[in-house]
């Protein structure tokens, strides 16, 4: 696998798993495989796959519709969304907060991706917020005016670059999104959290109550699919959510993430630490030695459940 290459970022998403790709890629079989990315987000996984030659073939989808109308844009009308962000970060200037409000509007009317990028790289802590109607609500960052429009340019023409040809778009719900998946297969999934933000996390335009999920794991492994799930974990002493039922069988990485961005802004030095969970099938498929060598770089501890 290829090591210090600069991979493009075109969504900048608070979140975000970009620092965690090397550990989850070390996890994938030696051979190529198709790759599913049902809760696709910012598609950190799917480009840094894509970026050391791990994927024939990527099928991402979210249940966010816009944002994966965006993933269109970036993969097949780049040069199109790059001149369409240049305009309104350049229309911006000497009414940001009024800007920002307008196309905040016109995104929620119309749900154009390319205000949605706009917003994205305006809002604060690149941190997407909804309110109960779905709505995008997040304020602007008032100490910045976004990234610049050659720094998104090269994002977005790189991402393009490692995701045309090889990338099917989908939109709706993860369990329809891997209806299609095999044994040979890999999926990698970044569902929701479990309790962030009370019984619905703002974070997303749609939930994911824990039962269900689990429901669709149970139905995975009967499947016999490989899977890889980030999914909650702890700052500090506080953690976040269920750990996943032991019955269904999956190994269980801790891995250090470095120190909570939340919690520097509340004036805390609390760590982050990342649950990652394997399928059996994978786990039998790239054995246990691959799995203890996902963790060199980062402190973690294995759990086989």
């Amino acid at each position: 696998m290829k090591t210090g290459r600069v991979v493009p970022h075109p969504i900048p998403y608070q979140g975000s798993k970009r620092g965690l790709t090397q550990t989850i890629l070390r996890l994938f079989p030696r051979e190529r495989v198709r790759l599913f990315e049902p809760f696709a987000g910012s598609a950190a996984v799917s480009i840094a796959a894509a970026a050391n030659g791990l994927v024939s073939h990527i099928i991402l989808n979210d249940a966010n519709e816009p944002l994966m109308r965006l993933w269109e844009r970036i993969i097949h009308s780049p040069h199109d969304l790059i001149a369409t962000y240049e305009r309104l970060w350049n229309a911006q200037f000497g009414r940001e907060r009024h800007y920002y409000d307008r196309i905040r509007e016109e995104f929620n009317n119309t749900h154009d991706p390319d205000c949605l990028l706009y917003l994205l790289a305006r809002c604060v802590k690149a941190s997407v917020r909804y309110n109960t109607n779905g709505e995008f609500n997040q304020s602007p960052d008032n100490r910045r005016k976004g990234a610049k429009p050659e720094t998104i340019a090269k994002h977005v023409l790189g991402a393009s670059r490692l995701l045309h040809g090889i990338t099917t778009i989908r939109h709706g719900d993860f369990r329809e999104a891997i209806h299609d998946a095999d044994p040979n297969d890999i999926i990698y999934m970044d569902p929701p959290y479990q309790g962030v933000c009370g019984r619905r996390d703002s974070r997303y335009s749609a939930s994911l109550p824990f039962e269900e999920f689990v429901a669709a794991l149970h139905d995975m492994n009967h499947r016999h699919l490989s899977f890889i799930i980030s999914y909650d974990g702890r700052t500090g002493e506080k953690t976040y959510g269920n750990l996943l039922p032991k019955n269904l069988g999956l190994g269980h990485i801790e891995v250090k993430a470095g120190v909570s961005s939340q919690a520097t802004l509340l004036g805390r030095n609390a760590e982050t630490v990342e649950s990652l969970y394997i399928s059996a099938g994978l786990v039998k498929r790239i054995g246990l030695s691959r799995i203890a060598q996902s963790q060199s770089g980062r402190e973690a501890q294995l759990a086989l459940f």
